[in-house]
């Protein structure tokens, strides 16, 4: 008997897949250690000494699962949004959020409606679940909210997925355009708003929590893994209608949250002078790219992200050059967008300036050398 046949035909079928190879991965397959991390869109400002300091008080109780019903941290979130907690879900980050909403709402065959080149991660739930991509290309470069309507009116998706403001791209679209799209949509289709980046995205492109939280057909989801510097503690939250959110218990790890995470996220919410400072830091930041990348003849993209796309004027295969010579040759980590024609581009993440100047200092050396081979 095969040693794998005791998984689904539809596990047995499906690649070994890793949606991002991490920075850890590299610096063992490179045999060279990560100067600047500036690739995998996490604050390199860090959190709050606040925050910090709330974790250390939580990790003496890292023994004890955490309240399984998350109950303060919803309060928190209900205080700052001006919400009731019925509205809030909460998850390990907005990753086991996506991989949560598509066990709910999909099976085997179903459509799923999402742009082609957007995040990874969700793409991956839905191959895991079983559900059947159908793809829109952006248009210029920015997420297409009418190829999407079209495409779901089409296929009858129950499914949709759409990031605002986008990663890879850090394109965004004015919150009434958001709106429209929402009311556009059948109300046998769930949206999926991404809302991740919202911290460091102009105002007016963010849907008011009122303008949306009615919907039962719409699932906002957002992380305290950007601005507010907590990555690695795993934290996220959906926003939706009270019968919405509670569907979430009937599948979610009760047990998934873990306390020093918990404790730091509250902490950060109580802590909004940080997040302002570290707001204006991220836009420093993004300048900060964009002039490297114009002074070394490249174009970079408007973006409302922690990062920023820059256009290398070329091909996938220029683009994977100047991500793999930044790191073997000077240990700078950066990305790039998966598929064409975003792939005609790198993507760096904000960051202190420690890591902007190797960046300054590594980007026009692996410019000349690949000019020195062609």
């Amino acid at each position: 008997m095969s040693a794998f046949s005791r998984f689904t035909p539809l596990i047995q079928s499906l690649p070994a897949t890793i949606p991002f190879v991490g920075p850890e991965a590299i610096e063992r397959q490179r045999g060279r250690r990560v100067t600047a991390r500036i690739g995998a869109n996490e604050s390199g400002f860090g959190p709050a000494n606040s925050v910090l300091l709330a974790m250390q008080q939580a990790a003496g109780e890292a023994w004890k699962y955490t309240d399984p019903e998350n109950y303060e941290l919803k309060a928190a979130l209900a205080g700052h949004l001006g919400i009731s907690p019925a509205n809030i879900a909460i998850g390990e980050g907005i990753d086991g959020l996506l991989g949560q909403i598509v066990r709910l709402v999909i099976e085997p065959g179903m459509p799923v409606v999402t742009s082609f080149g957007a995040y990874p991660t969700f793409n991956y739930h839905v191959a895991g679940h079983g559900g059947r991509l159908v793809t829109v290309p952006y248009a210029d470069d920015q997420e297409d909210l009418d190829g999407l309507l079209a495409a779901v009116k089409r296929e009858n998706a129950p499914l949709v997925y759409f990031a605002n403001p986008d990663n890879p791209m850090g394109s965004w679209w004015p919150a009434d355009r958001i709106v429209e799209f929402a009311n556009a949509l059948p109300e046998t289709t769930l949206l999926v708003l991404d809302e991740a980046y919202s911290e460091t995205a102009p105002p007016e492109s963010i849907p008011t929590i009122e303008s949306l939280l009615d919907k039962p057909n719409v699932i906002r989801t957002r992380t305290f893994s950007k601005a507010y510097g907590l990555a690695g503690a795993r934290v996220g939250y959906a926003l939706a209608t009270p019968g919405t959110a509670a569907a979430f218990d009937k599948i979610r790890n009760h047990f998934g949250m873990n306390r020093v995470g918990v404790a730091a996220a509250i902490a950060a919410l109580a802590d909004q002078r940080y997040l302002k400072d570290v707001i204006v830091k991220i836009a420093a930041s993004r300048d900060r790219i964009a002039q490297i990348a114009r002074d070394n003849g490249l174009k970079s993209l408007p973006s409302a992200t922690n990062f920023v796309a820059i256009d290398c004027g070329r091909d996938a295969i220029y683009a994977r050059a100047i991500v793999d010579r930044l790191m073997s040759d000077h240990g700078v980590f950066i990305r790039m967008p998966g598929v064409a024609p975003l792939n005609r581009c790198i993507r760096i993440s904000t960051g202190p300036e420690a890591e902007m100047g190797l960046l300054e200092a590594a980007l026009p050396t692996v410019l000349r050398t690949l000019a020195a081979a062609s």
